[in-house]
């Protein structure tokens, strides 16, 4: 089974959501031009990342009779949407958060886990954190979405790993920061250093995609890459730039790894819950 994945490396507009989703209906219409089967956007791809006290008036909730979601929901009919928004609950909350749409469905809403609060960024001081990591399913396998600070972490790709995700998409608004001897970003350096790893750790598809243009003195890389169950590199998107990067995955490459390297199988998700225990409450008695 093939699956056609685009990954859109996009220059948002600061609290403009109705030209941010033009330009979503722009890339949508390239990737479907180019057969695509799934285009994955990155954080915040909608509103822009900066938005601090804007946050309330870009907020929306994922219906098909949004104006600004019922577009989309028509456009995921014959080709998957990952977008990222800020969502709002039922009780005025606000989240970072992607949602996959396919079918003219919602098929599943992450809301960022992680939230950073050092250096530059002050993510907790607007939005609420999100409480959950998990899995869904979908016409081409079981995935899991994180954003941006959540694949810092090492237990959100891993539960989503335990969860049954042969998939994982990572969107993000990574800015730009230092630079290395070979005159590579160290921002860029890491994130790839990450996706590769969590690629051949679990054995599975990793796909990131990264804004661009700038933001409040931010700069934004792009960089977008797939990588495959073999930690290989399959493709990368450019630097600095919006583009649109269409990488086909043969998914039968999850059989032919895992039978080379079960790491899967041999896996002893209950000695961690154990091991994890045990932790928590020796932590708990030292407080």
């Amino acid at each position: 089974m093939e699956l056609k994945l685009a990954l859109a490396q996009t220059a948002s507009h600061l609290g403009d959501v109705q030209a941010n989703l033009e330009k979503h209906l722009e890339f949508i219409k390239q990737a479907r031009s180019q057969k695509a089967d799934l285009i994955l956007f990155p954080e915040l791809s909608l509103t822009g990342y900066v938005l601090q006290d804007l946050v309330p008036t870009v907020a929306r909730r994922v219906d098909e009779n949004d104006p600004v979601f019922k577009p989309l929901f028509k456009a995921s009919q014959d080709l998957d949407i990952v977008v990222g928004f800020v969502d709002e609950d039922a009780r005025h909350r606000f989240y970072i958060a992607s949602v996959y749409l396919s079918g003219g469905k919602a098929l599943h809403i992450h809301h960022k886990v992680y939230l950073p609060t050092y250096g530059l960024f002050d993510e907790g001081r607007f939005f609420a954190p999100g409480d959950a990591v998990r899995a869904f399913d979908t016409r081409f396998g079981r995935a899991g979405i994180l954003i941006c600070e959540d694949f810092w972490h090492a237990s959100p790709p891993y539960l989503l790993w335990l969860d049954g995700a042969d998939l994982l998409y990572l969107c993000s608004a990574s800015p730009g920061r230092g630079l290395n001897d070979k005159e590579k970003l160290e921002s860029a350096r890491w994130v790839e250093r990450v996706t590769k790893a969590y690629a051949s750790m679990f054995t599975s598809f990793v796909a990131h995609s990264n804004r661009v243009g700038y933001e409040d003195g931010l700069n934004f890389w792009g960089g977008a890459v797939v990588y495959d169950p073999n930690g290989e590199l399959m493709q990368q998107g450019p630097y600095f730039q919006e583009a649109l990067t269409v990488v086909p995955l043969d998914l039968n490459q999850l059989h032919r790894t895992r039978t080379r390297l079960p790491l899967l199988r041999d896996e002893r998700a209950g000695l961690v819950q154990t091991e994890l225990a045990r932790i928590l409450q020796n932590k708990g008695s030292r407080a």
